[in-house]
């Protein structure tokens, strides 16, 4: 417990520096709007001891629609570590206490699932970020899981991609590279059955006691692995693109879990490279 209250107050005064600089630049539409989350995740990652071990490599190419699997509310922490990144979330999300506030300043694009008539206006925005320049993070689960099954992708918001080529006048293709997190191991210890859902937050799991068990944890250690980049133009299926995606996800997380590095690998936060390179 002296661990979590710690990392508590390290996290809120982490908020307070950051905070007004993220505002202004979001006031202003500055680039600094999407280097800030950067930073703070990185940071985060520190305070809670992430350990992040990567597989392959991100495309440097834009615009950019990255497909993941979804384990824990800590995939935002791990992801927005790597570089600058748009999130893609649930409506619900918005209107949380805290986590929704700051989901705002991550310019989180935020779609109601359960109202199947806004699916076009979430995938024009959607569509709008990637011409912009943005990487968009996708969770194409729809939902989070236990961190071993992959369940099925869903294509509905991949259509983003057709309206972002629509309206481009600058692209004629948008790059698509499958990602899946792995987290290996839990204060040290691999992540096996009885350790599963310290780290995964599905189902019907309370976020408080997730929450606490994580910040309290002191090390954990996840591996992201990065699958092969495709350029898409417009004549793309969507429903091909989603498939291949699950496919390529459910390899690359079962590799990782199979692996289980013993070595300990470099903090986050001193061995990730620069940030990604900023649209013009």
């Amino acid at each position: 417990m002296i661990r979590f209250v710690a990392v508590l107050v390290a996290l809120f005064a982490l908020i307070l520096v950051l905070l007004p600089f993220q505002l202004v630049a979001m006031a202003l539409d500055l680039r600094l709007q999407r280097t800030i989350p950067l930073l703070f995740h990185r940071a985060l990652c520190r305070l809670i001891g992430v350990r992040i071990r990567q597989v392959g490599r991100r495309s440097l190419d834009a615009p950019a629609l990255i497909l993941a699997n979804h384990v824990s509310w800590l995939d935002i922490c791990v992801i927005g570590a790597l570089g600058p990144v748009v999130f893609v979330s649930k409506s619900e999300v918005a209107r949380w206490p805290v986590f929704g506030w700051l989901a705002k300043l991550q310019r989180t694009v935020f779609i109601d699932r359960r109202a199947r008539h806004r699916t076009g206006a979430a995938t024009k925005e959607i569509g709008d970020r990637l011409v912009d320049g943005d990487a968009v993070v996708l969770f194409a689960e729809g939902t989070s899981s236990d961190g071993v099954r992959i369940l099925p992708f869903r294509s509905a918001l991949i259509g983003a991609v057709h309206h972002a080529l629509g309206q481009s006048t600058r692209h004629d293709a948008i790059t698509v590279q499958p990602m899946s997190l792995a987290y290996v191991r839990y204060a040290g210890l691999p992540v096996g059955r009885a350790l599963r859902e310290r780290v995964a937050w599905y189902g019907d799991a309370d976020l408080m006691p997730h929450l606490i068990g994580v910040l309290s944890a002191g090390a954990i250690d996840v591996t992201v692995s990065w699958g092969e980049a495709i350029a898409h133009d417009v004549s793309a299926d969507r429903k091909q693109i989603a498939q291949r995606a699950e496919v390529e996800v459910r390899r690359m997380t079962a590799a990782a879990l199979r692996a289980q590095p013993v070595a300990q690998p470099a903090p986050a936060t001193e061995k990730l490279p620069l940030p990604w390179p900023q649209p013009a």
